[in-house]
């Protein structure tokens, strides 16, 4: 019999127990203690998970991250390279904090899985010198590269204009290198609203290489040109020559011919 409470309704102590709860339960809280990564925090906010993984000495992007995480924050850590793949079991992801690294490389398809669904990601204060645009190009959230020493060249103006900056950050964007070294240091969204144009500094570069490789292959015909002149002269020179050598043979009188 089950016993009632004072208010008529079964208490919790007489609630019947399915078989193997006590194990199911166990196994729940192991689940959940075991999907935040080592040293990192996931508190929950308003049924969203978060994952604080700040500040914690890390090389690389930890691989137990909860797939249903919207918050994750990697920044002040030590990593250098995002592969391919990094993220892609986070379908829920809204926001990566990749700040204050030391992030060089990025692998083509690091933010597989994101394309959809992420929101901001933040890529300051890294050491990026170049965007990568396989990566970047696909997302449709707000991007922050602040404070990266970016080299300012054709390539990085086509990339920015398959981004969607960070209305907030993007003056904060700078040529740490440049193809003109008088944009160096200086904002590079400015310098582009001015009218500066990096492609055709690599365009007139490009029409110079092609004009002198023309050059040399103007060059290269002239002087087998002039080589087989002069050698055909040579010959012919040789020839004439041995023609003058030769001994001239003597003409014969014939007694039975007419006296002139």
């Amino acid at each position: 019999m089950v016993s009632m409470g004072p208010t008529g309704r079964q208490s919790p102590s007489s609630l019947p127990v399915p078989a193997g709860g006590p194990c199911l339960l166990l196994l729940f809280c192991l689940r959940l203690g075991a999907s935040c990564p080592q040293n990192c925090q996931c508190p929950d906010h308003a049924g969203a998970v978060a994952v604080h993984c700040s500040a914690r000495g890390l090389q690389e992007v930890p691989k137990d991250i909860p797939a249903d995480t919207v918050l994750l924050k990697l920044n002040a850590n030590k990593i250098a390279r995002i592969p391919n793949g990094a993220f892609q079991h986070l379908h829920q992801l809204r926001e990566l904090d990749l700040s204050q690294n030391a992030i060089e490389t990025i692998g083509p398809a690091a933010f597989s899985g994101l394309a959809g669904g992420l929101r901001l990601l933040d890529l300051s204060h890294n050491r990026l010198r170049r965007i990568p645009k396989d990566a970047l190009g696909k997302l449709s959230a707000k991007i922050r590269l602040a404070h990266n020493p970016l080299h300012c060249e054709c390539a990085l103006q086509e990339a920015l204009w398959e981004l969607k900056l960070d209305p907030d950050s993007v003056d904060e964007i700078a040529c740490h290198t440049s193809v003109q070294e008088e944009y160096v240091g200086k904002p590079l969204i400015q310098a582009l609203d001015s009218g500066v144009s990096f492609c055709s500094v690599h365009h007139k570069t490009t029409d110079v290489a092609m004009l002198v490789t023309m050059f040399g292959w103007f060059a290269m015909v002239i002087t087998y040109v002039v080589y087989y002149v002069r050698q055909n002269q040579e010959d012919a020179r040789r020839h004439l020559e041995y023609l003058k050598s030769l001994p001239s043979t003597p003409v014969s009188k014939d007694p039975t011919s007419p006296a002139p």
